[in-house]
């Protein structure tokens, strides 16, 4: 059964950039393709799409949060970046089969090594899928990354974390690098247009433990400027958004759905023009 329709399934997901860089990434494929968002406000919904996509409703879904990783243990087999997470961002179908990747952890590795990130101590500010992604990428570049996570340590965080050669602590325990952290990343919805402004993130960083060159790169790509990424750069700290992370993770999307080289330049002009002056950083 052909199909020509792909989705992003979350709660919430109005706010979602990808229709725009998917609508532009098949348009220069010279692909019919329709980019839908689902709103799932509760597990039921997400059986729901991944039963639909199963059954050939739908070619492939994106996943955001809260639900990448139900998304993951509703998948019939997991490809070696959703194994390697421990969640997915990425859904295919292959007969009737769903397959499951995370390519925020591909999208990751590359913009860690676009700034040299390698060896040394790693921050990670979080504990649900971005955060795991974040983690899995710092290891794969050698990085020993520490993992601040507020809500999840006594849900498990821990358990999740060290097979990723991650130590997870909540904010304010004691932690020793050993050396001061070369790398920060904002991996929670802190700060993002419609959220939680994001001051509390602050407060959970020892900037005496941050390199003074340290790369502080947050996953949220709406604002451009969040909170964390200003006392950053007022401290001096090379800062990143994640609209750079966005446009790669859906790039691989694309990719693995329709097996072409996906045109990154027209997504990342699509994004541009769609966020206007947010865009800018």
């Amino acid at each position: 059964m052909s199909c020509d329709r792909v989705a992003l399934i979350g709660h919430p997901v109005a706010h979602s950039l990808s229709p725009a860089l998917h609508a532009a990434a098949y348009e220069a494929l010279g692909l019919h393709m329709h980019y839908e968002l689902v709103d799932c406000p509760d597990e039921a919904s997400v059986h729901a799409a991944v039963d639909a996509l199963r059954g050939g409703h739908y070619l492939g879904l994106n996943v955001t949060l809260p639900w990448k990783r139900t998304a993951l243990s509703l998948a019939d087999e997991l490809g070696p970046s959703a194994r390697r997470v421990g969640a997915a961002n990425v859904l295919a179908r292959d007969g009737e089969r769903v397959l499951a990747h995370n390519t925020d952890l591909l999208a990751l590795v590359e913009r860690l090594r676009v700034h040299g990130i390698g060896r040394g101590p790693a921050l990670v500010l979080g504990g649900g899928g971005a955060a795991l992604a974040a983690t899995a990428a710092l290891t794969e570049l050698g990085a020993t990354p520490w993992v601040l996570a507020r809500r999840f340590v006594e849900r498990g965080a821990r358990a999740l974390f060290a097979p990723l050669g991650a130590s997870a602590i909540a904010p304010g325990a004691a932690l020793d690098p050993g050396a001061p952290f070369r790398v920060v990343v904002q991996a929670t919805s802190a700060g993002m247009s419609g959220r939680s402004p994001g001051e509390d993130i602050l407060g959970w960083i020892d900037w005496d433990q941050v390199e003074p060159d340290a790369l502080c790169l947050d996953v949220v790509y709406v604002p451009a400027r969040t909170p964390f990424l200003e006392v950053a750069r007022g401290r001096g700290r090379r800062s990143e958004g994640g609209l750079e992370m966005l446009i790669g993770q859906a790039a691989h999307s694309v990719a693995l759905w329709t097996g072409r080289t996906p045109p990154v330049e027209a997504m990342r002009r699509a994004a541009h023009v769609a966020l206007g002056p947010e865009a800018e950083s």
